[in-house]
């Protein structure tokens, strides 16, 4: 920040003495860098809770709606598959589940990178999505929900207790979105916590103790976001106090017809270029989010 602030320094005192050399588009870009600069700094200096700085699970399940949700799903997917792109981490797909004629039922990604989970966070809850239907031969408008839920990855520091005969374990052939199958062996793994209900899947390495390993962080980090509720005592009941995916939940709109819009319910941005952002320029978002935490503390 220093440099780029010493650099339009030097443009602004050679200004001074002569008028006619400023190169006004250079100017304007050092400007445009600074401004980029000074807010992706804020966001950072936001980020300070804990976990903030660790590595995120992210999974998307489809909700009400039917095949438009489970495609409004595989949408959200490739979304943040983008947006962990531009962001310079590295998501990796740990579980699929396809949809029954279209899309998905859920999701997992990992995503590893700077303060994945701090920014990541934002993006915990019902999404909702208005349009007219590929899947309606009368092309009606409709509306689908999928929930995202966002965890972060717990070190291997932090003890989280798991009793090995509270879990059901379940082994299956890794199939793809498309039904292609990934290997020919029972490589894939399934685990149920049996007193909360937890279930979690891996499926996107070859060996089965990976799957089993990789699963199993991820319900070390779904009990211990438990444990840091407070709610040991309600631990099976907490099943039963998630929204459900549909009217009146959802956190974001993406309206694709009679307009076009996305809106964030929580903070009222919004932005018009509904393409952009599930082309994962969701960042306008996270930040809105993320200010309007710290003034609510």
């Amino acid at each position: 920040m220093q440099s780029l602030f010493d650099e339009l320094e030097i443009h602004i005192e050679v200004g001074k003495e002569d008028a006619n050399s400023i190169n006004k588009k250079e100017m304007e870009n050092l400007v445009n860098e600074i401004n980029s600069s000074l807010s992706s700094l804020e966001l950072e200096t936001i980020l300070n809770e804990e976990y903030d700085d660790a590595d995120a699970y992210l999974s998307v399940h489809a909700g009400a709606g039917g095949v438009d949700a489970s495609s409004w799903a595989e949408m959200l997917l490739r979304m943040y598959l983008r947006w962990a792109q531009y962001k310079g981490f590295t998501a990796t797909l740990i579980e699929v589940s396809a949809g029954e004629e279209a899309g998905i039922k859920s999701a997992t990604l990992q995503i590893k990178g700077f303060y994945a989970y701090g920014y990541a966070k934002s993006e915990n809850g019902v999404h909702r999505l208005v349009r007219l239907s590929p899947f309606d031969s009368a092309h009606r408008r409709h509306t689908s929900f999928a929930m995202v839920e966002v965890l972060p990855e717990i070190k291997d520091d932090i003890k989280v207790e798991i009793d090995p005969k509270d879990l059901k374990i379940d082994t299956y052939r890794a199939s793809g979105a498309g039904g292609q199958h990934v290997n020919k062996t029972d490589s894939a793994v399934r685990i149920t916590h049996v007193p909360t209900g937890i279930v979690v899947q891996c499926q996107n390495e070859r060996s089965q103790h990976q799957n089993k390993f990789n699963a199993m962080k991820i319900l070390k980090s779904k009990i211990h976001k438990l444990e840091l509720e407070n709610q040991k005592e309600k631990i099976t009941k907490l099943k039963g106090v998630q929204k459900k995916i549909e009217w009146g939940s959802q956190i974001r709109s993406y309206v694709l017809h009679p307009y076009t819009l996305v809106k964030d319910h929580r903070t009222n941005y919004d932005e018009g270029n509904i393409q952009a952002v599930l082309d994962g320029k969701i960042d306008g978002f996270i930040k809105a989010y993320l200010e309007k935490q710290i003034n609510r503390d």
